[in-house]
């Protein structure tokens, strides 16, 4: 039996965030998610909904057909949600994987940050992993981060969502706790992200906020925001 894949979008778009920022990757965005962040900015992803059920075959179709640049194939592939490692995709998200690393493709996977999925993140080329800051109302184990260190080095990058100061010193206390774990670790790659409220068009004190605090506390963090909202606005989607 052919498996369905719930895929809420796949688009063309350029990486508005972290350490990859600025680079032209085409997004696959799976549908359905549980993890229920408070300040989440795709809740439309959150249901599992069988309507929006398709195949690998036609997945695989969609992702060539916008790879295909006028001068040179854009070969940057990012699996994105809703919430791909959710126990109910993470099957379908290993298969996808390979098959696109098949097709030649470099593989970034958008981790949620409440789970680590060894099966899947040895395959993808690059993992950027949430840590669910107080704001976004969702635990983090640290013990995943560790988990992340230990077995992904060199791989990946850890996000959270700074709202306020509260976010940005328990991101701070996490780090030094990560730190005392590995005392080995040359640099632990941590982006602080300025969050964006609803209907809030670009969060100009609060981005100058973030950016006094990592400089009072020794510049710990790179602080970039979400491009794509400075550029599109804060409720365009697939961009």
């Amino acid at each position: 039996m052919e498996k369905e894949f719930l895929i809420n979008s796949i688009f063309l778009a350029t990486e508005g965030e972290g350490v990859r920022v600025g680079e032209p990757q085409i997004f696959v965005r799976f549908q359905g998610c549980a993890v229920g962040c408070l300040n989440c900015d795709s809740k439309e992803t959150w249901e599992f909904d069988q309507k929006m059920s398709t195949n690998l075959e036609d997945i695989i179709s969609r992702v060539e057909k916008l790879s295909q640049g006028k001068y040179k194939k854009i070969n940057n592939v990012s699996i994105t949600g809703g919430d791909p490692l959710h126990p109910k995709h993470t099957a379908n998200v290993e298969t996808l994987v390979r098959e696109l690393k098949q097709h030649g493709y470099f593989v970034n996977i958008e981790a949620s940050g409440t789970r680590v999925v060894k099966e899947i993140f040895d395959l993808v080329d690059f993992i950027s992993f949430d840590y669910k800051t107080p704001s976004t109302g969702v635990a983090c184990k640290h013990e995943l981060l560790l988990k992340l260190f230990q077995d992904h080095a060199g791989k990946f990058q850890i996000k959270s969502v700074v709202a306020d100061k509260k976010d940005f010193e328990t991101s701070f206390e996490i780090l030094n706790w990560l730190k005392a774990q590995l005392p080995s670790a040359t640099e632990i790659p941590w982006v602080v992200t300025p969050c964006y409220n609803n209907l809030e068009s670009f969060p100009q004190e609060r981005f100058k906020a973030v950016i006094e605090m990592n400089h009072n506390y020794g510049g710990p963090f790179r602080v970039i925001g979400q491009q794509h909202k400075w550029i599109f606005g804060p409720d365009k989607t697939q961009v």
